[in-house]
């Protein structure tokens, strides 16, 4: 019992990386094509829940934050989620660039 609530620890932890790196892939995409600069290369993780993902499988849908500059002196707020491993949205702070739908 042990050794499968390990190894259920760890395919989450496992996914969680590969979801992390995948959003900050689709924020540094989003970012050079608004022509906004990517703050610290990361984003922050604000939210998780249960979903249905492709052929009705369940799996996570995360909320990620992240910050960005449009001029290089401020910080605006920007928000990705993805669906399982794959971006779904994102919302940039900016008046010119309105949420993306992602997801086919």
């Amino acid at each position: 019992m042990t050794l499968i609530l390990i190894g259920l620890i760890a395919l989450y932890w496992q996914s969680s990386l590969r979801a992390r790196e995948r959003a900050v892939q689709a924020c540094i995409r989003a970012c050079r094509e608004y022509d906004v600069q990517f703050l610290d290369q990361s984003v922050q993780m604000a939210r998780i829940r249960i979903a249905r993902i492709g052929g009705g499988r369940l799996g996570f849908r995360r909320w990620y934050g992240f910050e960005f500059s449009s001029n290089g002196d401020d910080r605006r707020a920007g928000t990705v989620v993805m669906l399982g491993n794959r971006p779904e949205s994102m919302h940039l702070d900016l008046p010119v660039a309105p949420t993306l739908e992602l997801v086919q």
